[in-house]
């Protein structure tokens, strides 16, 4: 008799004590079969309609979410640039699309969405082109996620070479935002430095519209700096100017950025100089152009601007 014959008989003789293992084998399988990623197949088959406040006419018009998606594309980026460019701002656009749909998109239109960039984004159907047709195809149902949830993909312009926090860039403190954060971007980007006049009287309606009243500009600098050196707050006439806001006020294509270097008065004149053009957070749009051309693809160029995210597919 061999030393394992006795186990043999003991297993004989103590069936029972397999069925609990049976039991849990079962419950695990169960288990790992409802929690696995499922295929595309799985997935929806058409993507969700969007109702759009085309602000140009006052009308609402109902279409495929990914029909819209052309439009805004077209309208937010260069239909020249680079494809894998054209595909990162796709995958990014429709993200912050679904997470704003997700929100409540835009009550006081009654819609999801909105063709005026003060609103929502920026849409143009007539610089549609077959490059960004083949963008929004290629890239069909892929949004950006964090910890399963959509992000807030923002995007702008340029960083001037360095991204922002959403607080510094945007004063947004709404929810948390891991996933945007300052860092060194690409360099050498054509928007990266500007300078710009305003008058003392624009400058005091804007700081009057955000709610610091002013009848004249008297004295301004510089107050409280971000983590990526963006300014969060000038001094005008000793009283705290929240930036992101004041930007927005005094206009955004006019003052290009938080990201200052200086600050100056001379007679009736205030003097702005800083780098890049927009708010600075999320993707920059000419940093996705630089690593398009040096061989970045549409999710690497995504996971340069978001951290720890997942770029998945919703819908086939």
């Amino acid at each position: 008799m061999s030393e394992r014959t006795p186990w043999r008989n003991w297993f004989r003789n103590e069936k029972w004590l397999w069925v609990p293992g049976i039991i849990l084998a079962v419950i695990l399988a169960t288990v790992v079969k409802g929690i696995r990623k499922p295929s595309e197949a799985d997935l929806p088959k058409t993507e969700p309609t969007i109702s759009v406040y085309m602000h140009e006419t006052g009308e609402t018009q109902n279409m495929p979410l990914e029909t819209y998606l052309e439009g805004v594309v077209a309208a937010e980026m260069d239909p020249s640039w680079p494809l894998e460019a054209l595909r990162a701002q796709a995958i990014v656009a429709r993200t912050f699309t679904i997470k704003k749909m997700n929100e409540g998109g835009v009550p006081k239109r009654g819609t999801q969405a909105s063709t005026d960039p003060n609103e929502f984004q920026a849409y143009n159907a007539a610089r549609v082109n077959d490059r960004v047709r083949q963008a929004v195809r290629d890239t069909r149902g892929q949004i950006v996620l964090y910890g399963g949830q959509p992000i807030n993909a923002w995007f702008h312009a340029s960083s001037g070479g360095v991204t922002a926090s959403a607080v510094e860039g945007l004063g947004y403190n709404k929810e948390r935002t891991p996933y945007v954060a300052p860092k060194d971007d690409v360099q050498k980007e054509p928007t990266q430095t500007w300078y710009r006049t305003f008058s003392n009287a624009d400058v005091a309606r804007a700081c009057t519209s955000v709610g610091v009243p002013i009848d004249r500009v008297e004295s301004i600098e510089i107050g409280r700096k971000g983590p990526s050196g963006r300014t969060e707050v000038l001094i005008i006439n000793g009283k705290e100017v929240p930036a992101p806001s004041f930007r927005v006020a005094l206009g955004a294509s006019a003052m290009r950025s938080t990201l200052l270097d200086s600050v100056s008065m001379s007679g009736d004149s205030i003097a702005m100089k800083g780098r890049g053009y927009g708010h600075g957070v999320g993707m920059s749009q000419w940093g996705a152009f630089i690593l398009a051309q040096r061989g970045s693809t549409a999710e690497d160029i995504v996971n340069y601007y978001f951290k720890n995210v997942k770029v998945e597919k919703q819908w086939q």
